[in-house]
C-alpha cells in the first residue's frame, strides 16, 4: 500500500470521513485502496464516507464527461461518489486517457501551451446533470467558479451546484462570492486554508510570502485557546459556516485538524484574522496556465 493509500485509511481511522479527491492529482487508485482497506476492516460503511472528486478540463466537452467521471469512480473502486465537482471553469482540448492520465494543463507536456476546447459551461453542466441521473453521483458542483459565474448557471441549470469549492485563508477571505453562495444555497468548500503551503514549490511568490503557520500574532491568539494556528485558521473557516478540507501526512495533524469544535474564536479575534485581507490568491490559472478567470 502506498503512502496516500495508508494515509486516506489512517484519515477514516481517526474519524475522517469527508474525502476530496480528483482526476488531476493523479492519486484516485491510491484513494480508493485507503477507502477500500478501511471499510474491510470494518471501521466504516461506504455510506458513511462522503467522496468527492472533480472533473479535469480536458474533459469538458459533453460526450467526455460521463466516461470521465466513471474513470474516477473505476480507479476509486466505488460505484458512486458523493459529490463531483467542475474542477475549473476552464475547457481545454481533449486528451484521450491512453495517451496520458491525468491529462494535465499543457497540451504537449514538454511545452507551457494550453490549447482550449471550443465548449461553454453550459454545454458541460447539461453533461454533468446526466450523473445523478445514472447513479454516478450524488450531487454536483463547481470549483474556482466566481460569483458572476454562478449567478449565470442559475439562470439555466435543472440541478443546481450543491457546492463552489474555492481558495479561503485569511490572505483571501472571498467574503462576497463565500456570502452570494451561501445567500442562494450553495455550500461553500475552503482548499488551501494554510494559504501558500502547497504552492510553494510552483510559484516564487507563494515561496516569499511569509506563512500564516508561523506567524507570530496567529500563534499568540492560538494560544489563548490552547490551539495550533493551523486548528485556529481552520476554526476561522469552520465558524462562517465554511468546509474545510486540511491536506497531511502527519498523523498527530490528522487528529488536531480534527479538533475544531470545543473552542469558538472571539469576535475580536475574528476581526484580527480578517485584517490578514491581501487578495493575494495562489490557485490562479493565470499565473501557470495564462487562463485568468479572476481577473
Amino acid at each position: 500500500m502506498g503512502v496516500t493509500a495508508k494515509v486516506v485509511e489512517q484519515a477514516i481511522r481517526v474519524g475522517y470521513r469527508h474525502i476530496d479527491c480528483a482526476c488531476d492529482y493523479g492519486n484516485e487508485v491510491e484513494v480508493g485502496a485507503g477507502i477500500r482497506a478501511a471499510i474491510e476492516d470494518g471501521v466504516c460503511k461506504r455510506e458513511d464516507l462522503f467522496v468527492t472528486s472533480k472533473l479535469w478540463c480536458t474533459f469538458h466537452e459533453p460526450q467526455y464527461v460521463r466516461s470521465a467521471c466513471e474513470r474516477t469512480l473505476k480507479d476509486l473502486g466505488l460505484s458512486y461518489v458523493d459529490l463531483y465537482l467542475v474542477h475549473f471553469p476552464i475547457a481545454l482540448k481533449y486528451v484521450d486517457p491512453s495517451v496520458r492520465y491525468p491529462p494535465g494543463w499543457f497540451d504537449d507536456p514538454t511545452t507551457t501551451t494550453c490549447i482550449p476546447a471550443n465548449v461553454t459551461i453550459r454545454e458541460t453542466w447539461t453533461a454533468m446533470e446526466e450523473l445523478p441521473k445514472a447513479g454516478l453521483a450524488k450531487n454536483i458542483g463547481v470549483s474556482n467558479f466566481n460569483c458572476a459565474l454562478v449567478r449565470d448557471l442559475l439562470k439555466y441549470c435543472k440541478i443546481r451546484p450543491a457546492v463552489n469549492q474555492i481558495e479561503i485563508h485569511p490572505y483571501l477571505s472571498q467574503r462576497t462570492l463565500r456570502e452570494y453562495c451561501q445567500s442562494e444555497g450553495i455550500a461553500v468548500t475552503a482548499f488551501s486554508s494554510f494559504a501558500n503551503i502547497s504552492f510553494m514549490i510552483f510559484s516564487d511568490f507563494a515561496k516569499n510570502t511569509p506563512s500564516l503557520l508561523e506567524d507570530q500574532k496567529i500563534i499568540e491568539i492560538a494560544n489563548k485557546y490552547n490551539k495550533s494556528s493551523a486548528q485556529l485558521l481552520l476554526r476561522w473557516s469552520v465558524q462562517r459556516d465554511v468546509i474545510v478540507i486540511p491536506k497531511t501526512t502527519n498523523e498527530n495533524r490528522l487528529k488536531d485538524n480534527l479538533n475544531l469544535f470545543d473552542f469558538e474564536i472571539s469576535g475580536e479575534d475574528m476581526a484580527t484574522l480578517d485584517g490578514y485581507e491581501r487578495g493575494w490568491r495562489f490557485a490562479d490559472p493565470a499565473l501557470f496556465a495564462k487562463f485568468p478567470i479572476w481577473h
